[in-house]
């Protein structure tokens, strides 16, 4: 892989981490294409600006928990096939309970191109220093509905103050929101704008 590219546990002292697309626990219901270890990839710009991020959580008392981060193409071309197969059912309910498998890259939630697989973009959320729990967020990690966007209605008030904790603190650091995806965030400078890397993690 470009040297470039690093393990995230590595280069951000005191992050946790939980490589979905390394298990099951995703909304394909099985480990993806090019992940084979449970850990997470980024530039090491992208790290060093998750130094910062976690430097100010740290201050609001919360820690960083990192779910994605580098997507290698395989990974995400795996996405659009699954999004093509016939509905099963087995992950419906949880991550897309209000619209058919075959919208999500028409609704914006999968791309055939994503920014993940130029090592810029970050998956994430917060969780409270001093209990080990993630923060209340209004919705969970890849839930496919406008509950998931930025300023979305139908959240309580504290799942919707920890949303804002969290874009304050990484736009501050340097990354962009997604507006559908309140966990999504991308490098404004990222240093590899227009290649789309496909090296597998591990």
């Amino acid at each position: 892989m470009n040297g470039d590219f690093v393990f995230a546990d590595e280069f951000v002292p005191g992050i946790r981490w939980d490589a979905k697309y390394a298990t099951s626990d995703n909304f394909t219901g099985a480990p993806v294409d090019g992940y084979l270890t449970d850990r997470i990839v980024g530039t090491r710009a992208l790290c060093a600006a998750l130094v910062s991020a976690r430097e100010k959580a740290e201050s609001l008392g919360f820690g960083l928990l990192l779910w994605d981060a580098y997507r290698p193409q395989r990974a995400v071309d795996s996405f659009v096939r699954w999004s093509q197969q016939p509905e099963d059912g087995r992950t419906k309910e949880r991550y897309y309970p209000n619209i058919d498998r075959s919208e999500v890259l028409d609704r914006g939630y999968v791309a055939a191109r994503s920014g993940h697989s130029r090592g810029g973009t970050v998956d994430l959320t917060l969780y409270h220093l001093d209990t080990g729990e993630p923060a209340e967020m209004g919705g969970g990690y890849d839930l496919m509905d406008p509950v998931s966007h930025h300023g979305a209605d139908g959240i309580g008030p504290v799942a919707a103050a920890n949303r804002r904790h969290l874009r304050s603190l990484m736009e501050s650091c340097g990354f962009a929101a997604y507006p559908w995806e309140w966990w999504h965030y991308t490098l404004e400078d990222e240093p590899y704008p227009d290649t789309y890397f496909d090296e597998p993690i591990g």
